[in-house]
């Protein structure tokens, strides 16, 4: 058990000062004061002064590594451990992404396993940009409702170069089965969308839910902050359907992203719900830069971290309250993905919190019960991390 004593909890809202208890997996005691009976064996940290958040959720991470557009040399390796407990990660959700040809989905399925030896929490999705996509059980709907580790179908790609072009037919069904799948594995069954430089990206999204049943809840677009078209076309979409900002690329391309933290910002102005907008890192996958004929200009690779850095950013720079600038990393993506036990500090919930200072410094951090960063260090890294 581990007692953490007066910290300033934001669960994501603000719950003032409390003292929490941690046994097992779970939070089970959260009080004004908690004393334990002489003879409990248990861990005690004074954390007055630091502030008590969710551990953040990652809803985009090629944690089997990803990239390739710049051919072999330029695949991308997989995620360690440590990249996640730096950013303050406690739950990832994998993706393949652009190489559905030479990697596999049985690669993405054994780091989530792995990840989730290690201490941490994962979840993946079938399917990469290609449509008809790849499966492990021959079928979207079975592998969503039969593998617990696997809740929804991404990245497809639309309104890109390197997409295979799904037609509104194609889209609609590849859907309807991640929608059955997940109503058969009580999943989101959500599907993550890649959305590329293309003009009017939203337009294939529409043309499904305008000639079927489905919603546009039924998809999470990502890369909503490319640029500057499809970022204004996202403050209309994002009033009904969610919308998600990525938060590596933007260091490098500066000249066409949005800085996510801004991104954020002006979309709460445009009167999108802040329910509606998750933040994402698109980890370990390559981000490329192509010149108008389709020539590879630039290719630099994302990191966890990057959604912590920009979630404080729209505090400090954006002058966004903690308690919404952190929905976006933690209980929005929980929500969305179905993710129960995610996302927020209350009784009950999966023992995953981070502490921070003043400065937005990780001091502490527990993933499911277990303490893996304490007074700043890490205290367990990745097998092969040194």
């Amino acid at each position: 058990m581990i007692l953490f004593k007066g910290c300033e909890i934001f669960a994501p809202s603000p719950m003032g000062s409390k003292d929490v208890l941690i046994a097992g997996k779970c939070i089970v005691a959260i009080a004004d004061r908690i004393d334990l009976p002489e003879g409990l064996v248990f861990k005690e940290i004074d954390v007055k002064g630091l502030r008590m958040i969710p551990g953040l959720i990652d809803g985009h991470v090629h944690i089997a590594g990803a990239g390739g557009e710049g051919g072999p040399a330029s695949r991308t390796p997989q995620m360690q451990l440590s990249h996640m407990l730096e950013a303050g990660v406690t739950t990832v959700i994998g993706c393949q992404g652009t190489d559905g040809i030479t990697r596999s989905l049985q690669a993405v399925l054994m780091k989530a396993k792995a990840l989730r030896q290690e201490g941490v929490s994962a979840w993946i999705y079938t399917g990469s940009y290609q449509v008809p996509t790849p499966t492990l059980l021959g079928d979207v709907a079975k592998d969503i409702a039969l593998i617990d580790e696997i809740i929804g179908i991404g990245e497809i790609a639309i309104s890109d170069h390197r997409s295979s072009c799904p037609t509104t037919d194609e889209l609609k069904r590849l859907t309807s089965q991640a929608r059955l799948g997940g109503m058969l594995g009580g999943k989101a069954g959500i599907v993550n969308i890649h959305m590329g430089d293309a003009k009017n990206p939203f337009k294939p999204l529409y043309e499904v839910v305008n000639t079927s049943e489905l919603k546009l809840t039924q998809f999470l677009p990502t890369h909503c902050n490319r640029n500057e078209y499809i970022f204004e076309d996202a403050k209309t979409y994002g009033k009904k359907g969610y919308v998600d900002l990525t938060a590596s690329s933007y260091p490098y391309f500066p000249q066409y992203e949005i800085k996510p933290s801004k991104a954020i910002a002006e979309l709460v102005k445009a009167d999108v719900p802040i329910e509606h907008i998750t933040l994402s890192s698109d980890g370990f996958g390559s981000l490329p830069q192509f010149d108008e004929n389709g020539n590879l200009l630039q290719l630099e690779m994302g990191y966890p971290r990057s959604i912590f850095d920009e979630m404080r950013d729209a505090v400090l720079k954006e002058n966004l309250p903690l308690e919404e600038a952190l929905k976006v990393v933690t209980s929005n993506v929980a929500d969305i993905l179905w993710l129960k036990n995610k996302g927020r500090i209350a009784v009950g919930k999966d023992a995953d919190v981070v502490l921070i200072d003043k400065d937005f410094g990780i001091q502490y951090m527990t993933a499911m019960g277990q303490l893996m960063v304490s007074e700043g260090q890490m205290l367990k890294k990745g097998s092969y991390e040194k």
